[in-house]
């Protein structure tokens, strides 16, 4: 051992290998963007050019995949929810965050997996989704206070809105325009306004709403999408 080394710092790989680790993130994050997070593995070990077997030398899980294609993309998102947060007014820190949120939404169906639904064992996402949650209901609070949001809408009403929206995103996009989303986004938003003084209030929301605990289980029963009956099943690890 060298002297001086650090034994809890892993020992840099060989080029060899980090090359390969290199190709099947870059070949990840293509399939991942096409077909969704459930995406074959060995379709994303052939893209690479490389066997399963060192897909899962270097992955020994599909979360483990997914934290390393999507950890900078998640730093970005939370990056910006920190820069609504600091918007010189709710509403327009909302819309603004948002707008970027659906943006990516319609551009990257891995992320729109990521960022609708509950992936298990991925270290970065749960960050990412308590982050997302402080930034709306630091904005909500902000907006009832400023009287621009409406004072009856909780913070799981929008996630659960937002979840159930951006799940959507995805054919909306390939079906219509590749905006098409901003449209119905921003009657969602609409939904969320205060009346205006002058405007007569709005009927109270019927029904009590999620709390966390089950706005995380619906979010788990949506699941990642699917390309439909035509795709492969995941790879199988190989024994030994």
């Amino acid at each position: 051992m060298t002297v001086g080394a650090d034994p809890a710092t892993p020992p840099p790989r060989r080029r060899d290998a980090q090359r390969n680790w290199e190709l099947l993130v870059a070949a990840a994050h293509e399939v991942f963007t096409e077909q969704g997070l459930e995406a074959p593995l060995d379709v994303i070990a052939r893209r690479a050019g490389v066997g399963n077997a060192t897909l899962y030398r270097h992955f020994p899980s599909r979360a483990a995949l997914i934290d390393a294609v999507f950890h900078d993309q998640l730093a970005d998102t939370m990056a910006v929810g920190a820069r609504a947060r600091d918007a010189p007014d709710a509403w327009s820190g909302l819309t603004d965050y948002l707008g970027t949120v659906f943006g990516t939404l319609a551009a990257d169906r891995g992320t729109n997996d990521l960022m609708t639904t509950h992936v298990r064992g991925v270290g970065a996402l749960e960050a990412v989704h308590e982050h997302n949650r402080r930034t709306v209901e630091s904005l909500l609070g902000r907006g009832r206070d400023e009287g621009s949001v409406r004072a009856d809408v909780t913070t799981e009403d929008v996630l659960f809105g937002l979840a159930a929206l951006g799940r959507a995103v995805p054919a909306l996009t390939a079906r219509a325009a590749p905006g098409a989303w901003r449209r119905p986004l921003a009657l969602f938003l609409d939904s969320l306004r205060a009346p205006s003084p002058s405007a007569p209030p709005r009927p109270t929301l019927p029904g009590p709403s999620l709390d966390a605990a089950q706005l995380g289980e619906v979010l788990e029963e949506l699941g990642p999408h699917r390309s439909g009956p035509a795709r492969r099943t995941p790879a199988t690890r190989p024994r030994g």
